[in-house]
């Protein structure tokens, strides 16, 4: 893909817009569908990869780690904010900082016609039979993705939103058809995730059946999730769960974990 336009949203977010024959091929899946996006070294026009996976993902994943450090292009998952597939156009929204990664830091130069790879996308998204509300929580990283899946949403479907941002520069619209609650939770100097935590279980939830979505940092998540089957009695089956990222872990070292888990038969587990 090769970028097509960059479009600051917030002090913390950046919008790239980007352009290629071969996204008019993507099938548009859950409305928080994710891609990998593989990211040039320094001194590179594009990055260099692996061939494509031929069915195999997770051996291609293991040529891609093998790759040596000077060549091996840097990865980061990102969710797709939208999808065009008519016109060959694909957004994605950057969370930026100071500290950033490879990702974020990409996108801070990003101009256009710079090329990045793409390899995708998965959605996880799926609401049960019999759902009566959504409750979805995240923080800045999962912002994309609860946007689109509020615009995903039919008319009088009733949401439950609570999202953690750096501050009130960093809210974003969030239009949707459906009936939606929208709870900003403001970090401030506070670690990630605590205030959206402590907002989750003071919040006032509505009665019924909920099918829940909760994304963003891997602690908070796995806290977020276990208040909700614990606490609030719901269902695990109804609970899509995802880590975005782990303080002070790279997606690397995520990713060699998960493999070495999987050569040793380990299973993750959610609690």
């Amino acid at each position: 893909m090769r970028v097509s336009h960059v479009r600051q949203l917030t002090p913390h977010m950046l919008r790239v817009g980007f352009a290629g024959d071969d996204l008019r091929s993507i099938p548009s899946g859950a409305p928080d569908q994710y891609v990998k996006l593989f990211f040039p070294r320094a001194g590179q026009p594009r990055p260099e990869l692996p061939p494509p996976p031929d069915g195999e993902t997770l051996s291609w994943y293991r040529t891609y780690l093998a790759m040596p450090d000077h060549v091996r292009p840097p990865m980061r998952t990102y969710t797709v904010r939208a999808l065009r597939p008519a016109s060959g156009e694909l957004d994605v929204d950057f969370v930026v900082h100071a500290d950033g990664g490879p990702g974020s830091t990409w996108a801070t130069r990003a101009r256009p016609g710079d090329e990045v790879a793409l390899l995708g996308p998965h959605g996880l998204y799926a609401v049960p039979d019999g759902t009566d509300w959504q409750l979805l929580v995240g923080d800045e990283t999962a912002l994309p993705a609860i946007a689109a899946i509020l615009e995903h949403l039919d008319a009088g479907t009733h949401v439950r939103v609570i999202v953690e941002v750096a501050g009130p520069a960093d809210e974003q619209p969030l239009p949707t058809a459906g009936s939606a609650h929208v709870t900003w939770v403001h970090r401030n100097t506070d670690a990630p995730g605590r205030r959206l935590l402590a907002a989750v279980r003071n919040a006032t939830l509505p009665g019924g059946t909920p099918y829940a979505w909760v994304s963003g940092e891997a602690g908070m998540v796995k806290l977020v999730r276990r208040h909700l089957v614990r606490e609030r009695g719901i269902d695990k089956r109804r609970i899509t769960f995802t880590g975005y990222w782990r303080r002070g872990v790279s997606e690397e070292d995520t990713g060699r974990e998960s493999v070495r888990r999987g050569d040793t038969g380990q299973l993750p587990t959610a609690d």
